[in-house]
């Protein structure tokens, strides 16, 4: 049987790393059945029989090939199962192809066949099909595996709908204009065919409409191995930087949503003598410009900030460098998953980060406990221009909400600064303009002014000045629900028969999350435009 895996590419992050994490475990290349676990029920989907398979290839398609250390690195996890790469073009992000959408619509038709030229005996593993970021891919891999009843699991990682409106247009030229499409696309119901969510609010609202079909699956970590070149990684670290001053490290792409300023605010109060990190660049057009606006500013400040520093492919592994940086940062606005808070647990590195509502009550399901987690931090608005900031607010926001479908802008909630004026106001919820209008008051102004306000950061400074930071022990239950054999019993049960309950509403799902995704709790302005 073969395991396609498909995602728009293979590029450094999230959903690469979940790939080359369960791989092994899904193949069982260490063991002589080579299929899921003996202890996992038998899987049926009417006549067809997935339990007892195993597989004997696992195919990798996607819109552009991986780097060459990465892909014979995944050859040897999972050998002596065979990997075949299959790469074509229009499975890339749909606005980042050439050509007009009916040349690219064809494109995508033509490599589906491809990749299904032989149907038979195939399970196909798509990941990040609720991005959206080419719907005609997703509607096309659903319908071929629809008619040939090839089982098919749609992994969805993040959402289309969760601050990524700036795309809508991009959504309508490939054809689906209006939200109603775009759900029949990414929410397809038939017996064959499964959700995965990677957290369980997702799943709640899923479940609602897809009874039986749908699966919370959190993603594998499992506890380090101290690393073998911890100091070679610790001196190239210093070679790239100049100089052997700490690392403070956010294990990232550089996107707007991971909010890397505020990261910068807290290591420039918190440590100003580190370094702050990220260890991927910038992988996506749209986020260029807010890259290049941040880095200028770190420039003409002297602030030490250094973005993919593992961009090229060289350099040591991303748990090597956690391993020898001192702090481990994730002040995201919005994430799936929270796999940085897990990497640094597992790293033995100390973590601060963003208490996130998606996804901070699973953490601590699986037993973890965060002792420098928080909110918002809160910034006094003396620290920025308060009335030019609330102009450009207004400005914003109502481009912003024109841009929503006009069946949605009445969900929309009002911003934290427009409704709460000449208050403290969370670092979050400002402008790029705004946040480093914050970042470039002396540092010490800006302390006195914002600590009183936020009392957990004297505590914080105290232990990072003598480094002792707490590190976030890994349970002993984490292994049940993280392990990566625990991940491949429950993938073996995605296919467990769904039982009676209501008929699918794709529709009905989607304003669930759209009015969820609308609330005032969840308006950045950082994610209203690709500049603010």
């Amino acid at each position: 049987m073969r395991l396609i895996i498909l995602h728009y590419h293979l590029r450094p992050g999230g959903v690469r790393r979940v790939i080359e994490l369960t791989a092994p475990h899904l193949l069982r290349a260490d063991k002589p059945e080579n299929g899921f676990p003996p202890c996992a029920s038998c899987l049926r989907v009417r006549n067809l029989r997935i339990r007892d398979k195993k597989f004997s290839a696992v195919v990798l398609a996607a819109g552009e090939p991986p780097d060459e250390k990465w892909l014979r690195s995944f050859r040897r996890s999972v050998s002596p199962v065979r990997v075949e790469l299959l790469i074509v073009p229009a499975f890339s992000y749909f606005s980042e192809q050439r050509g007009s959408a009916t040349d690219r619509i064809r494109a995508v038709r033509a490599g589906v066949d491809l990749l299904l030229a032989e149907p038979g005996n195939s399970l196909v593993w798509a990941h990040n099909p609720g991005l959206g970021r080419n719907l005609p891919l997703t509607r096309e891999i659903v319908r071929r595996c629809r008619s040939a009843r090839i089982p098919l699991v749609l992994h969805h990682h993040d959402w289309w709908f969760d601050n990524r409106w700036q795309r809508w247009p991009e959504i309508r030229r490939c054809g689906f204009r209006t939200p109603g499409a775009v759900a029949r696309s990414i929410f397809p119901a038939a017996d064959t065919i499964r959700h995965v969510t990677i957290n369980r609010d997702d799943a709640a609202i899923l479940q609602k409409h897809f009874r039986g079909r749908v699966r919370w699956l959190p993603n594998p970590v499992e506890p380090a191995r101290p690393p073998a070149r911890k100091r070679l990684a610790r001196r190239w670290l210093s070679e790239q930087l100049g100089n052997d001053s700490p690392v403070w490290i956010l294990p990232c792409r550089v996107l707007r949503r991971k909010n890397i300023a505020e990261a910068l605010l807290l290591t420039r109060w918190l440590r100003p003598e580190a370094w702050l990190v990220t260890t991927g660049g910038v992988s996506s057009a749209d986020e260029k410009g807010y890259a290049g606006k941040l880095l200028a500013a770190a420039q003409t400040n002297g602030w030490p900030l250094r973005l993919g520093i593992l961009d090229g492919g060289a350099g040591p592994a991303v748990p090597e460098l956690l391993a020898v940086s001192e702090a481990v940062l994730l002040t995201s606005l919005q994430e799936g998953f929270g796999l940085p808070n897990l990497e640094a647990a597992a790293a033995a590195r100390p973590l601060i980060a963003r208490r996130l509502p998606n996804v901070a009550p699973d953490l601590a399901g699986f037993g973890f406990r965060f002792p420098q987690s928080y909110d918002e931090i809160l910034v006094a608005p003396e620290l920025f221009d308060w009335r030019n900031e609330e102009q450009r607010q207004e400005k914003l926001f109502r481009t912003w909400r024109q841009r929503l479908p006009r069946s949605c802008r009445a969900w929309a909630g009002e911003p934290f600064l427009l409704a709460h004026p000449s208050q403290p106001v969370p670092f979050s919820r400002l402008s790029l303009t705004a946040q480093l209008e914050v970042l470039g008051r002396p540092t010490s102004e800006s302390w006195s002014l914002c600590a009183p306000i936020n009392p957990f950061l004297r505590t914080w400074k105290k232990r990072a000045s003598a480094g002792t930071l707490r590190v976030t022990a890994w349970p002993r239950g984490a292994e049940k629900w993280l392990g990566g054999p625990a991940y491949a019993e429950r993938f073996g049960e995605i296919f467990l028969p769904p039982g009676h309950g209501r008929a699918a509403d794709a529709r009905a799902a989607q304003e669930d999350f759209l009015r969820d995704r609308l609330k005032s709790a969840s308006l950045f302005p950082l994610l209203w435009a690709p500049v603010t």
